[in-house]
């Protein structure tokens, strides 16, 4: 890029070029000649978090898992109260306390349930994409009054179980209500109005997700694991999975591809495992064998 050698208003040649404005002025008139300039300097990198401080050009990404975002600060840390006279940790108390009382009531509300979700996403083994989607979703619901007079804890419940469905993990209502004691019922309650109120489309869970986890559970080979997968891809080829609970289809093909490998397990300890009703893996099964044609001994 060629650079003024002079300046256009006054002609004087007594340049500053202020390289952390992306400027170039004149010392005589004081006209700003270039501004909004390109940094063309190699990049350095950090070595320790005092090098980044100094060097870095921005700060964290925004994220939902903060109630503010990550925009805002925080008056000093706790490592500064030792560093003060008494009046001054006085001073600071008042300040954090004052800092905490001027947040809203939606602002409070996310910092309790935020934390909520943080705990959630740590206890069932979940990535921070889930983490974010699943803050982004609260945001949304707080924001728009979606959460007021109901339970925080049920409405987080119910928000990990739409971000994991979302993202096709294969987390069922009984897995978030062993690690929060909330009633399934109730999070599916919330979960529902949740879907209804954001208007969210939410994905069909597929049944393949789970037979991973149900056959090792059920301590079953991995040949009986490949016959279920092979005998769901020609029910939903068949059309006979739409509508239809993932978790019995899940379990009426492990069931299906046990027996049709001969490693026999009852229909009780089948549905014991996978957490349905024996009428419904009955029901499944029955459909499995009339629609796909099996051949297997009763």
């Amino acid at each position: 890029m060629k650079l003024t050698k002079a300046c256009p208003e006054c002609g004087g040649r007594s340049l500053s070029h202020l390289e952390e404005k992306g400027e170039v002025v004149c010392n005589d008139c004081g006209l700003v000649i270039e501004e909004k300039m390109f940094d063309f300097d190699q990049e350095w990198r950090e070595m320790d978090s005092e090098a980044a401080e100094k060097k870095r050009r921005t700060g964290a990404p925004l994220s939902y898992t903060h109630a503010d975002k990550g925009l805002g600060t925080e008056v000093g840390s706790r490592a500064d109260i030792y560093q003060l006279s008494k009046q001054g940790k006085n001073k600071f108390f008042r300040l954090r306390k004052w800092q905490r009382n001027v947040a809203s009531a939606i602002e409070r509300n996310l910092q309790i349930a935020l934390s909520e979700i943080q705990r959630l996403v740590s206890v069932l083994q979940l990535s921070k994409t889930v983490e974010e989607e699943a803050a982004r979703l609260y945001t949304s619901a707080a924001q728009r009054g979606l959460v007021k007079g109901r339970n925080t804890e049920t409405i987080a419940a119910a928000i990990i179980y739409i971000a994991c469905r979302n993202f096709e993990i294969p987390k069922t209502l009984d897995d978030v209500q062993e690690v929060t004691g909330i009633d399934k019922k109730d999070i599916g309650r919330n979960y529902r109005y949740v879907v209804r109120e954001l208007d969210l489309k939410v994905t069909q869970s597929d049944p393949s997700n789970y037979i991973s986890r149900y056959v090792s559970n059920l301590q079953l080979s991995q040949k009986t694991h490949t016959t279920a997968i092979k005998l769901l891809e020609k029910a939903q080829k068949q059309d006979i999975t739409s509508g239809k609970n993932p978790l019995g289809l899940a379990a009426a093909a492990i069931y299906a591809a046990s027996k049709l490998n001969e490693e026999k397990r009852t229909q009780n300890e089948v549905a014991s495992v996978i957490g349905i009703t024996e009428v419904t893996l009955r029901n499944r099964y029955k459909d499995f064998v009339e629609s796909l044609n099996l051949k297997i001994a009763a």
